[in-house]
């Protein structure tokens, strides 16, 4: 039976009241950007608040599953930051609980949401599609809201140009006006200029009601062309002059049938359907054509008789010597073949250009289709591939709030959203197969939200900067150093007599070492890879050290405490071969630039491993010194 938990409705609870919160912010914002493309199509056409609210809305259902995925990302990554940087987290681990547990019911939350997403792409996406862009194509060709600025051409009206100097506002009169009317052509330019003049929209919004007063009107009474010298024209004045122009402002919905045809209004079903249709309609065109091309039509000459095409069809072009049937040929005869048969191979070529745009158009409309059925799949897929990058990722920065789990997100969905949209061009203009470019983003995404999970969950610091720090340190040889101070309480006492006797022999033995190994002098290039043990014996004398300098820490006495922090921290796997592991080793060798990098990089760890053997050998010897004047 299943159980539902506290624990599981406090992550399922701190999840989604995050989730809501920034799909709205990411759905505002891809909003915002489709409004920003299309901001051209719906400044100054005066469209009603009931337009303008279906166009918001038709486009929020839409993107509404290119949201989901980002909101997911954004939500696991604070959630689970704020787990770690409250310590949640660790207390869940604490008590025996596996992140992967942690995470099971959020996995279930959100593959319910990879289905809420598969729904509005496959059910409500397509109408949303239609809706949204009959509305915009609709938006497109309603004319502007007539609006003439002065001292500018206006040419919004169509078939005229208005010229205005002044106009009052209040009184909406014009002054100074003139018009080209291009009706009738460019060339033949009606051109009437007024004194003032007053302009309307009749009841029906169909039409503009012109009224000039105290002006002219020229036009010409035939067409004119270059050859015209004298063309005459008619000249008018007026006092009064009103005049219609077809001007319809009026918002007209467009047929929704025009975007039948198009691949993101229709379902998987009815993609799957187009998708057959069209690719054994592309093949029996592409049979056709072979068909067509195989045939000995297009050597068949029409002004000859029938009985030559005959012979000439069942002739073969290899039994003659072409060269020398043209050479014999008269100067007429071979302009006239020159004439047939560039003709012959112009419209030829114009034939098969036709057929080859074609087969290219319905090629990409079926890869278009192809591309919308696995995009659905694949956008659906996201929300929870983004769900095991963000989670874990959280855990592993432990970082909450809307500071750097947004920063990390947006870099996160910009190389989706670059990978995703290459992979898609490819698949649609044909450069990649189909289902190749369409799943591309998953198949990089998805072992790396693995490698995340798998990383989290074994709580490593692959993300901890500190552990990349302290790793280039110890590459490049760069050291802490000692920082020992007075301890308020101090459990055990130091025993001096004993330490002045260890310190003696440390220093002894440090000597022998020294001497025995030869550390100023260059290692054996061969001899260095071959060894495969560690240098137990500096190891021996490493901790030695540490432990006096534990003991030693326990004292009251400042100057012991200062005179310890001179001891330096030994690197005692620094001056022996770099890799654990032997044949690595070996290869590290063979390979001479390699190899001579780190026999470089050794034999300037065993000239330090020296110095630091003197500094502890004068170390000691102040140390004694001071145990034995002081203490």
């Amino acid at each position: 039976m299943l159980r539902i938990k506290r624990l599981d409705v406090f992550i399922v609870k701190s999840f989604l009241l995050l989730f809501l919160g920034t799909f709205f912010i990411c759905l505002f914002i891809f909003m915002m950007q489709f409004l920003w493309k299309y901001v051209d199509e719906l400044v100054g056409k005066g469209l009603e608040m009931q337009v303008l609210a279906q166009f918001f809305f038709y486009s929020a259902l839409s993107l509404v599953p290119s949201s989901l995925p980002l909101a997911v990302l954004l939500a696991s990554l604070i959630t689970f930051g704020n787990f770690g940087e409250r310590y949640e987290l660790l207390a869940m681990k604490a008590a025996g609980i596996s992140l992967l547990k942690i995470m099971r019911p959020l996995v279930v939350f959100v593959a319910l949401l990879c289905c809420v997403s598969f729904f509005f792409q496959n059910v409500i996406g397509p109408k949303a599609e239609v809706k949204l862009w009959t509305l915009l194509i609709s938006m497109k060709q309603k004319s502007p809201e007539l609006d003439i600025p002065e001292g500018v051409f206006y040419d919004e009206i169509e078939g005229y140009n208005l010229y205005v100097k002044k106009k009052n506002r209040d009184t909406g009169m014009l002054y100074n006006v003139m018009i080209y009317n291009f009706s009738d052509g460019f060339e033949n330019a009606h051109i009437i200029v007024a004194d003032s003049g007053r302009l309307e929209m009749t009841a029906d919004k169909q039409h503009l009601f012109l009224h000039l007063y105290s002006g002219e009107m020229f036009e010409n009474l035939r067409a004119q062309n270059y050859n015209s010298e004298n063309v005459p024209y008619r000249r008018e004045s007026f006092k009064e002059k009103h005049t219609i122009i077809e001007f319809n402002s009026q918002f007209n919905m467009v047929d929704a049938s025009i975007m039948s045809n198009q691949s993101r209004s229709k379902n998987m079903k009815m993609l799957e359907s187009s998708i057959d249709s069209m690719t054994m309609l592309n093949d029996s065109i592409g049979r056709s054509y072979y068909k067509e091309a195989t045939q000995s039509a297009y050597r068949i000459v029409p002004s000859l008789s029938k009985q030559d095409t005959l012979k000439i069809a069942s002739a073969r072009l290899g039994d003659y010597n072409v060269d020398s049937l043209f050479n014999s040929s008269t100067l007429m005869q071979k302009q006239r073949i020159i004439s047939a048969a560039v003709s012959s191979a112009g419209s030829l070529g114009g034939d098969w250009s036709f057929k080859s745009f074609n087969i290219k158009q319905n090629d990409q409309d079926i890869r278009k289709h192809k591309t919308e059925w696995h995009n659905k799949i694949t956008l659906s897929l996201a929300c929870l591939i983004f769900f095991f990058i963000g989670a874990p990722l959280g855990g592993i920065i432990r970082r909450g709030g809307l500071g750097m789990p947004v920063v990390v997100s947006v870099l996160i969905f910009i190389i989706y959203y670059i990978i995703n949209n290459t992979g898609y061009k490819m698949a649609r203009d044909g450069n990649w197969v189909v289902w190749m470019g369409m799943w591309t983003s998953t198949f990089v995404l998805a072992p790396l939200g693995a490698f995340l999970t798998y990383k989290s969950n074994k709580d490593s610091v692959v993300l901890n900067a500190d552990a990349y720090i302290n790793w280039f340190k110890r590459v490049a040889g760069i050291r802490s150093v000692r920082n020992i101070f007075k301890k308020e309480v101090t459990i055990v006492d130091p025993d001096y007599n004993r330490i002045i006797t260890d310190l003696g022999l440390l220093s002894a033995d440090c000597k022998v070492y020294a001497d025995n190994n030869r550390l100023m002098k260059a290692p054996d290039y061969f001899k260095l890879w071959m060894i495969n043990h560690h240098d137990e014996e500096i190891i021996s004398l490493n901790d030695r050290l540490e432990t006096l300098i534990e003991e030693m820490s326990n004292s009251k006495s400042i100057t012991l405490l200062n005179a310890l922090n001179n001891y330096p921290i030994i690197a005692v796997h620094a001056h022996v071969r770099p890799f654990n592991i032997y044949w690595l080793n070996l290869v590290a060798g063979l390979l001479v630039p390699i190899g001579l990098f780190f026999y470089i990089r050794i034999w300037a760890f065993r000239i330090r491993l020296r110095k630091d053997i003197d500094r502890i050998a004068k170390t000691n010897e102040e140390i004694i010194t001071i145990i034995q004047t002081n203490l």
